[in-house]
């Protein structure tokens, strides 16, 4: 199975094509490998990954991530798509948790939270899925949910404001930033729903807004 899983190196980043010719499981095992063979080059690096040449489901994603950190020292940020402008969002934004020079620079949460669970953590959290409504994520830092935000979600929990909260969708039941809540504007008369962009909650002189995430809205936290 030779090349079956080729890793390529970009600031920050990996890129890594994955042979679609055989089957899953000899994948992983390819994946376990490979990881192993190189992970004197990367050491304990935190990156940016994304999986080229083969089609896979949400669940096949969490699972080669985890085969990843299993057999490496690799710190992944979070996973890119082959969405541009979501990619660009979520590069940029992984950078600020590289600022965070002192602690770890993130926490997973590998799934979707429903029927009523919560995480909680004293790190910034990437949650690989959904918030479901009922369901709360708490950070004393950041939030990235690579998903649906229809929970809640607080970030900076021990009172400070200069964190923020971003989703692929963000349709919270509840938000806060710091010692200050999101308000929501009223909902249009015609009832016209917005067309669904990833979003990032951001707190500026006591107030939390919401914005479609771009450079503009980056410029402002960042």
């Amino acid at each position: 199975m030779k090349n079956a899983v080729v890793i390529k190196s970009y600031p920050n980043g990996l890129s890594v094509y994955l042979d679609n010719s055989i089957s899953y499981e000899d994948l992983l095992y390819e994946i376990a490998a490979k990881f192993q063979e190189t992970n004197h080059f990367f050491k304990d690096a935190s990156v940016v990954i994304s999986f080229e040449g083969r089609e896979l489901t949400e669940e096949q994603e969490r699972e080669i991530i985890q085969t990843i950190m299993d057999n490496s020292s690799l710190n992944i940020l979070c996973l890119m798509g082959k969405n541009d402008d979501r990619d660009l969002t979520f590069y940029n934004i992984q950078n600020k948790l590289l600022y965070q020079k002192s602690e770890s620079c993130g926490e997973f949460y590998y799934g979707t939270l429903k029927d009523g669970q919560s995480f909680e953590s004293d790190k910034s959290v990437i949650v690989m899925g959904d918030v479901y409504p009922g369901c709360s994520v708490y950070s004393t830092k950041d939030i990235i949910v690579m998903g649906g935000l229809y929970g809640e979600a607080y970030a900076g929990t021990n009172g400070e404001n200069n964190h923020f909260v971003c989703a692929l969708e963000m349709s919270p039941e509840r938000l806060r930033i710091g010692d200050f809540k999101y308000r929501p504007e009223k909902p249009s008369r015609w009832g016209i729903k917005p067309k669904v962009v990833p979003k990032i909650a951001y707190c500026i002189d006591g107030k939390v807004y919401i914005e479609p995430i771009t450079k503009e809205s980056l410029n402002k936290i960042l």
